[in-house]
Formats: structure tokens, C-alpha cells, sequence
């Protein structure tokens, strides 16, 4: 990949660590022999994009006391941001008429790899269509109150789950029984029929009737109840999957204005308390962004309503929801902080994205284009963005990418089941499992600097969780097609690693290997940045939290190239990270570390050789409201930093 036309950029990358001697080098077998402190070590476990390693258990590799020379993710366990549900997909009419047409062994076997936390992947959410969707084995699309054309049921008097207790209900027991920690969400793809403005599954939306509204929401209440008595709690509910989408293909659906959503929640808020169900209630449940498609088929004169779920947590009834439900069709995860910041009372949860094809693609490269685009778009991406779950579309499908009655034609599954009997692993299995078999129900995310985009930039990307057992649970997708080598450092302390290209990792290390000290982070909000004589512009993404995003010299290095920041107010720091990213080769040479108190008079206080990506300056009992670090020596490459961090 040529990031740049200008220059050559080179592979080294080194660290350097004032706070003692000259550092470790580190490799995975010399690691087992460094320092005089016992070393820690991680558990690996790769999946490839060539099949040639699925969640495959590598040797485990020792951190070593020291930096290192490469990339490095800097993992922070004391910073934490979200906890985590759970991980999985949707058990739909389809993957259940899959699951039940293996032979019964088999069968056993699949449930086994999918929702078994030690022998398979310990799938740990599931989400439950309420009724029909676009993936149901019947010739029929159904609702749970079914009525003939023309007539009504206020009452509820036909409500029944008899189908699901065929099938769907059965599964998710045994499920629950394999993984106690299961995580359940519903979601109507339609109400009945008798509730809308086309009398039908299809399209419509429901009637502007408030006794409507009030059936609609014991409707809900009355799914959550039987599914609770069948041995299935319900632990989060939406009220309409893709309530902007009117342009289906087929299959039970429903346009469900905020107006109407907002005043469903007013009822079932407070019913679903009166009835001691413990049921919380997801607003939206849609996409990134509202879709084009969605926008052009509004109804004429009615707002398109692109902000949907920023006004149902605006709206009076948001102190019946939980939080947010969003799918991956349009935009990208970072609405998702977006909305977090609007909103850092309300969760979010990340509920459906179905892996996908062009007709014709091979079997390889179905595998490959699935694999990387989710890793970084779902297992890293949506994560690192607040979602407090990562949920795929169906579990199982057959060879044929169904049975399906309408909608996706080339959707895929976690599981495929093949026409001799047997079943396939997909490459959803391996982006849902690198998480849902080491990050368990109540992890909490931690700070992890990642330079990976969402987009695709060619770069390490990753994410941290810390288990409620303390240990803690890194995933490290290697964007790049080619071999990538990183280091992973804790505190003091630090391994190295090098990934095939597209590689999907996860390293794991107990709370009683965990290695040392951590230093404490000094936030660097309000503080500004300044750049010259080059490259000024970018100079605040060197302090933006960001090491995806870098500021650049933008030319060869030369002595008197500097990146200023005003920290706002005279503050005391102990050490300073320049981190070069992952932008290969583009560390200062030579540098010098100064400070000021007022911004014209400058006190040096460390300077150097640059000599790989991560430069750390130990600068003990320092206080200034000023800091500048400035380039002292020539090189051909740019000088970037994609992170400053305060100590």
C-alpha cells in the first residue's frame, strides 16, 4: 500500500525510554529470557483470511520489561469507557428450521461450537424477531395476533406463540443451558396486520389511533410474558426494526414515524414496570445513518427525520429507554460516539449487520471481503464506539443463503449447513467469536491506542476489554494485505507480535499475570496545538485521543520543525509520550523536549536521537503550561505525530 506519493518511508520503528537504561529489544522467544521480573505472559489466537488458521491457539508470547522497537498499542486498564452484554446474531425463523433439520447429533455439535463459552465460541446475545421477518422457512409471513382480513383483536384474545414453541424456543433453551449468560433482545419486523394503515405485514404504518397504540404495546408486553413463562426472558425490546425503511422487498415491515414511537414507549414504558417484567426498552433500532433510500420514499410534506433517534432521547419518553439500537446498512460507527456524546446517560447497542456478497464471488472471497470489512467495521469499530453489543444477522442459514421468504438474496450466516448433512463455519463465526469467546458479560472496554480506520487505511487496528475476573482481552486486526509487526505494552512492560495480512487476533493474560505499574494519564481537554514552519493545520490531531489521525511536517525532516501545545493552565507531569503511530518511519530523529510558562521563554529539559515509532521522556517534577517538542536533525521521511500523550 503507498500511503503517500512523497518520500520513501521505511519499516523501522523504535522506542525510547529515558525513565532507564537503554531498552530491551524484544522478539517472542528472546521475551521468555529478559529481566529479572518474572514475565507475564499472553495467550494468542489468530483467524486468517486464507482459512489457513480459524480462532487457531498460538504459542503464548511473554511481555518483557522495556519498549519496544515497532508500532505500539499502549493498552490503559485504569481508562475505562463501556460495559459490555454481549456478542452473537439472530436466531430467525430461517437459522432455526436450519438448526433443526441437522440431524439431531449434529445439531447438538452446532449449538455446541456457537453458544458453549469452552467448546465453541460462547455466542452470548441473541436477537429474537417478534414474528415474521424476511428469513422465515414458512410459505407464509405471520405475526403473533393474526385476524381475517377486515376484522379486529383489542383484546389480544388471538395472540399466540404456538409457532415458536415448535422450533425457535427449544433452541433458545438449549442455548440458554449451553451459555447461562445469554443476552436476549426481540424485535417486531411488523405489528399485526389489523394495526396499520394497509391492513397488511407489508409496508404501512400503524394506525393514528391511541387505542392502537395502547394494543401495540400489549402486544409487546404480552410476547415479553410468554416467552418468559416458556423459560426465555426478554432482556431488551425495540418497537420496530428499521422504522424508516418503506422500501422492502417482500417481506414484514413498518414505517414507524418518531411520533408514533415515542408514543408506544409512553404506554409500554410503564406497563412493562406494572407487570414486574424487567424488560428495558432500545429506541431505533436502524442505521448509522438514515439511508438514501429511506430519505427519497418519506411520504410528501412529512420530515425525513435523519436525527430519529436524537429525538426519541429528546423526546418525554426517553426515561423509559435504555438507549439506542443500531444496524451497519448506511454511515459508519462513529455516529454511535456521536450520539454518546449528545447522550452519555444512554447505552447503545449494536444489533444487526449481515455479511454479504456480489453473485459470482468464490467461496474465498466471500470469506476474505467478510472477514476484514467486519473486523474492522463491527469486531473493532462499532466496539471502540460505545456498542455495548456487536450482533450479525442470522446464526444459520442454509448453502443457498437461506430459506428466506423476500429480502437479502446473499446474506450469510455464522454457521452454514451444507446439502450432505454437515455444517460450515463462517467468517462472521470468527469476527463474532474472537469476542464473544474471550470477552465475557460484564467486561468493561479500556483505553487501547488504535490507527486503524473503519474505512480502511492500511493499519493496525484494535480494541481492549478488561473481564469482570480482572483479565484482560485485546483484539488486534492487521489491516494491511502484507505482514504487519506491533508491540503491545502495559506499564512498564511489552511484547511484539507480527500478524499475516488481514489476520484477526486476540491475546488474552490474567489479572495475576497482568504486567506492572501504569502510569496515570493526564487529560489534555481544552489544550491546544500549534505547528510550525510546516503543517500547522493538523497540528491539533497530535493531541485529539486519536492515533489513527497524526499531525504531519508534511515535508522532509529538518531542525526547527516543532509541535507546541498549551495545556490551558500550569500543570505538573512526570513523562511524555511521542507516538509516531503506525505512519512507518516517520519518527523525529532528533528531538528535543522543552517547556514554557509563558509561551516566549523556553527551558529545554531532554533531548535525543529518535530511533523508532514510540519515543517516551521520563520528565520527573516538571510544571509548565507550555511544551514544544522540536525537530534537531535532517531525514528524508515526514515527521508525524499521532498521539501526545502527558503523563
Amino acid at each position: 500500500m503507498n500511503r503517500r506519493a512523497l518520500g520513501t518511508v521505511t519499516a523501522t520503528a523504535v522506542a525510547l525510554s529515558l525513565a532507564c537504561a537503554a531498552p530491551v529489544q524484544a522478539t517472542a522467544a528472546a521475551s521468555r529470557h529478559a529481566g529479572r521480573h518474572p514475565a507475564a505472559t499472553a495467550d494468542v489466537w489468530v483467524t486468517t483470511p486464507d482459512r489457513s488458521e480459524l480462532l487457531h491457539p498460538r504459542a503464548p508470547v511473554a511481555f518483557h520489561q522495556g519498549a519496544s522497537t515497532q508500532t505500539t498499542i499502549t493498552v490503559d486498564p485504569d481508562r475505562t469507557f463501556q460495559s459490555m452484554d454481549g456478542f452473537g446474531a439472530a436466531l430467525t425463523d430461517s437459522s432455526a428450521a436450519v438448526l433443526s433439520g441437522l440431524a439431531p447429533g449434529v445439531r447438538d455439535d452446532a449449538m455446541r461450537k456457537l453458544f458453549d463459552p469452552v467448546q465453541g465460541i460462547g455466542v452470548s446475545f441473541l436477537r429474537q424477531p417478534i414474528g415474521s421477518s424476511d428469513f422465515t422457512a414458512e410459505q407464509q409471513h405471520y405475526s403473533l395476533d393474526d385476524v381475517p382480513a377486515g376484522q379486529t383483536d383489542f383484546p389480544l384474545a388471538h395472540f399466540s406463540i404456538a409457532h415458536d414453541r415448535q422450533r425457535i424456543l427449544p433452541l433458545l433453551r438449549q442455548a440458554k443451558r449451553l451459555n447461562p449468560q445469554l443476552t436476549v433482545m426481540a424485535t417486531p419486523w411488523s405489528p399485526p396486520a389489523w394495526m396499520k394503515t394497509t391492513d397488511s405485514l407489508f409496508s404501512g404504518r400503524l394506525k393514528s389511533d391511541p387505542a392502537v397504540y395502547d394494543a401495540y404495546a400489549r402486544y409487546l408486553v404480552k410476547f415479553v410474558q410468554a416467552y418468559t413463562a416458556a423459560g426465555v426472558p426478554i432482556d431488551y425490546l425495540s418497537l420496530q426494526n428499521e422504522p424508516q425503511n418503506r422500501n422492502v422487498n417482500g417481506y414484514p415491515s413498518a414505517d414507524m414515524p418518531v411520533e408514533q414511537e415515542v408514543a408506544v414507549i409512553k404506554i409500554l414504558g410503564p406497563l412493562l414496570k406494572k407487570a414486574g417484567l424487567h424488560t428495558r426498552i432500545l429506541g431505533y433500532d436502524h442505521n448509522w445513518i438514515t439511508h438514501p433510500g429511506d430519505v427519497g420514499t418519506t411520504p410528501p410534506g412529512e420530515d425525513p427525520q435523519t436525527d430519529y433517534p436524537y429525538e426519541i432521547l429528546d423526546s418525554d419518553a426517553a426515561t423509559w429507554v435504555a438507549g439506542t439500537a443500531y444496524h451497519c446498512y448506511a454511515g459508519d460507527p462513529s455516529a454511535q460516539s456521536a450520539l454518546h456524546e449528545a447522550h452519555p446517560d444512554k447505552g447503545i447497542w449494536f444489533t444487526e449487520c449481515s455479511g454479504s456478497h456480489a453473485p459470482g464471488d468464490t467461496p474465498e472471497q466471500i470469506f476474505r471481503g467478510t472477514l476484514t470489512w467486519h473486523a474492522r467495521t463491527l469486531t473493532v469499530g462499532a466496539t471502540r464506539n460505545w456498542a455495548k453489543s456487536v450482533v450479525n444477522w442470522n446464526i444459520a442459514l442454509d448453502s443457498t443463503g437461506g430459506p428466506h421468504n423476500g429480502g437479502c438474496t446473499t446474506c450469510t450466516g455464522l454457521l452454514t449447513a451444507q446439502p450432505d448433512g454437515s455444517y460450515t463455519t463462517d467468517a462472521e463465526y470468527y469476527t463474532i467469536g474472537h469476542l464473544s469467546k474471550f470477552v465475557k458479560p460484564g467486561a468493561v472496554r479500556i483505553a487501547s491506542t488504535n490507527f486503524g480506520t473503519t474505512g480502511w487505511n492500511g493499519q493496525i487496528t484494535d480494541v481492549a476489554f478488561r473481564n469482570p475476573d480482572g483479565s484482560t482481552a485485546l483484539v488486534v486486526h492487521n489491516e494491511n494485505d502484507n505482514p504487519r509487526t506491533f508491540a503491545v505494552a502495559v506499564g512498564d512492560q511489552s511484547f511484539e507480535y507480527t500478524l499475516p495480512g488481514g489476520a484477526l487476533a486476540t491475546f488474552t493474560w490474567p489479572k495475576s499475570g497482568a504486567p506492572g505499574h501504569v502510569a496515570q494519564p493526564l487529560p489534555l481537554d481544552g489544550a491546544t496545538a500549534t505547528a510550525g514552519p510546516a503543517g500547522g493545520s493538523d497540528a491539533p490531531l497530535a493531541i485529539d485521543d486519536d492515533a489513527a489521525t497524526r499531525w504531519s511536517s508534511g515535508q522532509a525532516q529538518a531542525p526547527g520543525q516543532y509541535l507546541q501545545i498549551d495545556l490551558g493552565r500550569s500543570t505538573r507531569f512526570n513523562r511524555v509520550a511521542l507516538d509516531s503511530g503506525d505512519n512507518l518511519g516517520d519518527y523525529a530523529r532528533g528531538w528535543a523536549l522543552s517547556v514554557s510558562d509563558d509561551g516566549t521563554t523556553w527551558r529545554e529539559v531532554r533531548s535525543g536521537t529518535g530511533t523508532g515509532q514510540l519515543t517516551t521522556v521520563d520528565t520527573p517534577g516538571t510544571r509548565a503550561r507550555y511544551l514544544r517538542v522540536t525537530a534537531t536533525a535532517a531525514a528524508p521521511n515526514w515527521w508525524s505525530l499521532a498521539d501526545v500523550r502527558l503523563y
